[in-house]
């Protein structure tokens, strides 16, 4: 092949023309680039450069390695090919830019070196066979939420251009020099103009999505900065705005949220376009018209259930839930907010708890025991026992609560509650967006643990759980959920399996315990102790589909949907399991959720919820006495 850098054409050298098609393609892609960096720039800051290597082990998982898209292997190999094959190129294409800009450095073209081109030889077929998968997948088999939009084409035709032109450039490098150099042309150009047109594209991603990931956050479901709320485009932080520019639109998030799933006005998908074009668009601004009202709807708001499965599935690292937070927030300042709701929140700013009952009562469930539970704020104890409203105050968790101490008991362990110090954790609270009432919540518990002495905590509820761990700031690695506690004292003999029950359940993971902290294990190791045979719902572990109480929606009225409530679709899913008639949760609001939904949905007569503690006493206390509080 001919230097294409110093052959001429029309009387003029190939570098002159590279030299303008590259200043125009560079001017392009850098003018509306700096236009994006200028809207963070005036966003709300927020800092993300602490903890770097945890950054970058992050960004090694998610962008080289492609964690999140190989969970669905088939496409995910395909995008993981496809990833290289860009970077590959990428590579290629800089270095024959620089050799091609200045034709006179004593550098080969990439080709011309041996391993180079074994490389994009390679590659190159492998990509171009990912992306034929790719567009299969698209065309002719797409998933929901993948849209087949003409950018979606533009873009897969220009990579499979830049892919080809380079194979068939090498394949004809020597028998035919001239083609070979026609095609070097069209590879570069396809490039440039592939370059100038991605800040404008629907494919930004492809650029932001690095930077996302690395950038986004190291809590699973963090809490945004306190702040009064968000509706205009200068009151959100730079990093969720930054979440519109690196969404791929791929649809992952609304193939996992509950309120998307039920027929909900709110897709996450949608909530990130928005966000897009709040970065894109000038007017959305403090003098211009808000977010809410206006592209985002109030009934998108307050559908969310923050159960963090869009977060947890979006391979580009999106936060999702911060933004409605924000959003929220907002409301929350504008007394915009549900009836129901409103008096929740005036409850748990009265009483401490969200069922408005006389802190008195909250421990009136230990009156029918055989033994009093320790109260921790007199004496010490080796475990604060946490109980949460839902197990303290609502009648149909009477017998579970009752069932844990009694285990708790027979352990020998050592622990007490806070009786009438016991106050709402705060965890919905905070995600309604009332970030004042959160404070007063947490500073009130703190005061009770302050006057109380003991070693850990162990939670009822994965809601509680989550708070305590992770937002209260002083307890740290010292709390467990009972579920994680009970494995323990099975494991340390202090519980004793006497009874093998036998028989055939599944197994709900709650999305607190499960997607926010990483809890799997346990629950499945005291199921298969105590003789239960375990099947797994198709949508298990992180894929677990949410009750739909969460972030407070226990607390508002139900909105109009289209299709299957969240929880009447989970035990129509655990139904449908061959042989399995008992539903296992490990969350109060899990149980009251789908008791309801088996009648809703007429499975009374096939499937029974139960708290996995009511199953450990079944096998480990099989002949002892229950005396519990009547319901």
């Amino acid at each position: 092949m001919h230097d294409p850098a110093t052959a001429e054409y029309f009387g003029l050298p190939g570098f002159a023309y590279l030299w303008l098609f590259a200043l125009v393609s560079f001017f392009l892609f850098g003018r509306r680039v700096w236009r994006y960096i200028q809207t963070l720039i005036e966003a709300r800051n927020e800092p993300r450069w602490d903890r770097i290597p945890r950054r970058l082990g992050a960004f090694g998982l998610d962008v080289l390695a492609q964690r999140k898209l190989l969970r669905e292997p088939v496409i995910g190999v395909a995008h993981f090919l496809i990833f290289w094959a860009f970077v590959v190129f990428a590579v290629s294409f800089f270095w024959n830019l620089i050799r091609g800009l200045m034709p006179f450095l004593p550098i080969p073209y990439a080709d011309d070196v041996s391993w180079m081109a074994a490389a994009l030889t390679v590659m190159g077929i492998l990509g171009v066979a990912a992306l034929v998968v790719a567009a299969v997948r698209r065309y002719i088999f797409p998933p929901a939420g993948l849209e087949k939009s003409g950018d979606a084409t533009l873009i897969l035709s220009l990579i499979a251009i830049v892919l080809l032109t380079s194979l068939l450039g090498q394949a004809t490098k020597e028998g035919s020099p001239q083609l070979a150099q026609a095609l070097w042309w069209v590879h570069m150009a396809t490039v440039l103009g592939f370059l100038a047109y991605l800040p404008y594209s629907k494919h930004l991603h492809l650029l932001a999505s690095p930077f996302g990931v690395l950038f986004g956050a190291l809590k699973p479901g963090g809490i945004p900065p306190p702040s009064e709320g968000a509706s205009f485009r200068d009151d959100f932080t730079w990093r969720q705005l930054f979440s519109g520019l690196a969404c791929a639109e791929c649809g992952r998030c609304e193939r996992g949220c509950p309120a998307f799933q039920s027929g909900e006005p709110l897709s996450p998908k949608v909530l990130m376009h928005h966000f897009k074009e709040l970065v894109r668009s000038p007017s959305l601004v403090r003098d211009g018209d808000g977010v809410i009202g206006n592209q985002v709807q109030q009934e998108e708001i307050w559908g969310c259930r923050t159960c963090l499965a869009c977060m947890d599935r979006c391979p580009v690292a999106n936060e999702h839930i911060p933004i409605i937070v924000e959003m929220r927030r907002f409301l929350i300042s504008q007394g915009t907010v549900d009836g129901h709701l409103q008096s929740t929140l005036v409850n748990l700013t009265r009483y401490g708890n969200s069922f408005g009952a006389s802190p008195r009562t909250r421990a009136k469930w230990t009156q029918n025991l055989v033994f009093k539970p320790k109260d921790a704020r007199k004496e010490k104890v080796e475990y604060l026992w946490f109980v949460g409203d839902y197990a303290s105050f609502d009648a149909r968790l009477q017998p579970v609560v009752q069932a844990t101490a009694r285990l708790f008991h027979d352990a020998n362990l050592d622990f007490g509650i806070l009786y009438d110090g016991e106050n709402n954790s705060g965890n919905d609270v905070r995600r309604v967006g009332e970030e004042g009432l959160f404070d007063m919540l947490r500073e009130k518990n703190r005061h009770a643990f302050d006057k109380s002495s003991f070693d850990r905590i162990v939670t009822t509820d994965p809601h509680s759980f989550q708070a305590l761990k992770n937002e209260y700031g002083e307890s740290n690695g010292h709390v467990q959920h009972y579920t994680q506690l009970v494995d323990q004292l099975i494991d340390d003999g202090r519980l004793v399996v006497g009874k093998q029950l036998g028989i055939k359940a599944t197994y709900h993971d709650p999305c607190y315990l499960g997607r926010y902290n990483g809890v799997y294990d346990a629950p499945r190791r005291i199921l298969n102790r105590i003789g239960v045979e375990m099947v797994e719902m198709p949508r298990n572990r992180a894929d677990s589909y949410c009750c739909g109480a969460g972030g407070g929606r226990i607390w508002m009225e139900d909105v109009p949907c289209s299709k299957e409530r969240p929880a009447e679709s989970r035990v129509r899913e655990a139904a449908s399991l061959p042989g399995v008639g008992t539903l296992v949760v490990s969350c109060p609001k899990d149980l009251v959720m789908f008791q309801d939904a088996l009648k809703t949905t007429g499975l009374e007569d096939k499937l029974v919820v139960k708290d996995l503690v009511e199953l450990v006493e079944q096998s480990c206390r099989p002949d002892k006495e229950r005396v519990e509080c009547p319901t």
